[in-house]
């Protein structure tokens, strides 16, 4: 990966211009941001690496690797990764309506089914991708869902604690959200790894529905107790299908927990569309790929460091794309194409 110097504060490399703050964790303050040359709003994370221990330096290469392998429209998109001596930079897809844990807050009692099947045949549909692809997420829960109203979406994103995972072979690593989290990962157990992300779709979709979280208690120790005795009250405004969903996710046992396979046969979720994307009148990066003379051109006048006085030129090279980013790897550019063009 390349290394790179900030051209001068609140600008990244001489690509974005970076605004307001939108979140802060532990180890990254995630931050409004716009491409310099097509204005474009990005999310960026910014990581201060000096602050990570050796763990938290795993966690972040997995969240890396998974989110560039997983490429789906329900899954908010990593752009490109920009690499300093002291912060690393995440250029990341950015919601326009919030997540999904705020939505629930604000519908008391939860949502309508018809709505919040819709929401949820989309998480599956993404978790499902994920799977395939041999990747488990294991942070599942409404404020990792976020909103993109203009595109009628939801998508996952905070792979932070994703990993791959091989059919047949358990993990090890305890991690997660405890309201959201399977037993066997809170016993500290090898777990399937597919199984702890069915369970957290349970939880969701009890929250979708009902409003609150299925177990959460007055403090941390009866919060585990309720999990681990799987004990919770579903709304009595609910119907037998969705009940029956929720069950077959909320179990004890992983070996009785439902597959994603059943989920989406489920009678609960016949007749939603779970990939409404496949219908955008525009797709998700571009509408065609730069030839290699383009691109070259391009990255030409990028190293010269004339961006300004060529920006115009360079945006004739866009016309028709809905959001480059180009990055070589000589650079720290990439090209970014549309997966399922490829």
């Amino acid at each position: 990966m390349a290394g790179f110097k900030r051209g001068h504060d609140g600008k990244i490399a001489g690509l974005y211009d970076l605004d307001k703050t939108l979140g802060r964790g532990h180890f990254a303050v995630v931050k409004l941001a716009r491409h310099v040359f097509t204005g474009e709003k990005v999310a960026v994370k910014v990581i201060d690496k000096s602050r990570l221990d050796p763990v938290a330096r795993a966690h972040l290469f997995q969240e890396v690797r998974c989110m560039k392998l997983v490429q789906h429209p329900n899954v908010v998109r990593l752009y490109e990764v920009i690499d300093t001596q002291t912060k690393l930079y995440l250029i990341l897809e950015l919601g326009d309506g919030g997540d999904m844990y705020d939505c629930i807050m604000k519908h008391d009692g939860g949502l309508t089914e018809e709505v919040a099947k819709r929401y949820f045949a989309q998480i599956v549909h993404a978790i499902s991708y994920c799977h395939q692809l041999h990747v488990v997420h294991r942070d599942l829960k409404p404020e990792n869902v976020v909103f993109f109203e203009k595109q009628g979406l939801v998508k996952l994103t905070d792979f932070g604690f994703s990993n791959k995972f091989q059919p047949g072979e358990n993990l090890a690593t305890s991690c997660g959200s405890l309201a959201y989290s399977a037993p066997e990962i809170l016993l500290g157990d090898e777990y399937d790894a597919p199984a702890v992300d069915i369970w957290s779709l349970g939880v969701i979709l009890f929250m979708l529905v009902c409003g609150h979280p299925p177990f959460q208690e007055a403090n941390d120790s009866e919060t585990l107790t309720m999990i681990m005795d799987c004990k919770y009250t579903v709304a009595s405004h609910i119907s037998s299908a969705c009940r029956d969903l929720i069950d077959c996710m909320l179990q004890r046992d992983p070996k009785r927990r439902a597959t994603v396979e059943l989920i989406q046969g489920h009678d609960w979720l016949q007749g939603v569309d779970p990939s409404p994307a496949t219908k955008l009148t525009t797709p998700l990066v571009s509408y065609r790929s730069l030839s290699e003379e383009e691109h070259g051109s391009i990255i030409q006048r990028m190293a010269l460091g004339d961006t300004h006085t060529h920006k115009m030129n360079v945006l004739q090279f866009y016309k028709g794309l809905s959001f480059p980013f180009l990055f070589t790897q000589s650079y720290g550019w990439t090209i970014t194409h549309n997966p399922h063009t490829l």
